[in-house]
């Protein structure tokens, strides 16, 4: 597993490097704001783990903590000489695993990433993640992820793409679908409701929304996902 860790001290970097390779782990180093989001656009879906520095000489580990958790939501672990607790809530608040101050024993921070690891890769029971293509929706969380990069829906467009992602390759009418959606959401959406909230899904989930290749148009009949 490859870990992203941006720290600023060369000698600290040189050594937490040396520490994270001897266990078997893959390392990128960066010792800014600016390098490490470099490395983000570039290796994002490589990365398994970050270890972030809070004090930065270009901003601050908040700053890179939030680009990351945008994108993908990969566990993050803060590494600062702060231990004040609005510092530490602020950091789990903005989507932190886990933080750990400085000075720390190597064997103390290994450990903790492996806490963070297995709790983190860890699926719940009946939790399943349904897949289509590099779309997945995790169910037990009710949120949609392209490529790995989430997708933020409302209510009913999750609703009704959760529907059509129960139905793959099944055409269903525009009457099925207005019967299921009016099931789940207990709300009243009628046939007008319905376009415009499958041509959101189309521009929200579609790589090409003018030429839909997820959520077709079966003419004369309704709707369906896939092929």
């Amino acid at each position: 597993m490859k870990i992203l860790l941006v720290e600023d001290d060369h000698t600290i970097a040189s050594g937490l490097d040396y520490s994270l390779q001897k266990e078997g782990y893959e390392t990128l180093v960066s010792y800014s704001v600016h390098e490490a989001k470099s490395l983000i656009t570039e290796q994002l879906h490589d990365i398994g783990l970050f270890l972030i520095d809070l004090g930065l000489p270009d901003g601050n580990g908040y700053e890179i903590c939030e680009f990351v958790k945008q994108r993908r939501d990969i566990p993050v672990m803060f590494l600062t000489a702060y231990d004040e607790e609005v510092n530490i809530v602020m950091g789990l608040d903005m989507g932190a695993d886990d933080y750990i101050t400085k000075p720390f024993r190597i064997r103390e921070l290994l450990s903790r990433i492996k806490s963070v690891l297995r709790r983190y890769h860890k699926q719940p029971p009946n939790d399943p993640i349904i897949q289509f293509g590099p779309i997945q929706i995790h169910t037990s969380e009710a949120k949609v992820y392209k490529s790995g990069i989430e997708v933020f829906l409302t209510t009913l467009e999750y609703r009704l793409f959760l529907i059509f992602a129960n139905h793959i390759g099944q055409v269903l009418t525009r009457e099925q679908l207005l019967e299921r959606i009016w099931d789940v959401a207990g709300d009243f959406v009628n046939d007008n409701t319905l376009t415009v909230y499958i041509k959101r899904l189309r521009e929200k989930l579609e790589d090409d929304p003018q030429r839909p290749n997820l959520i077709k148009t079966v003419r004369g009949l309704g709707y369906r996902l896939g092929d």
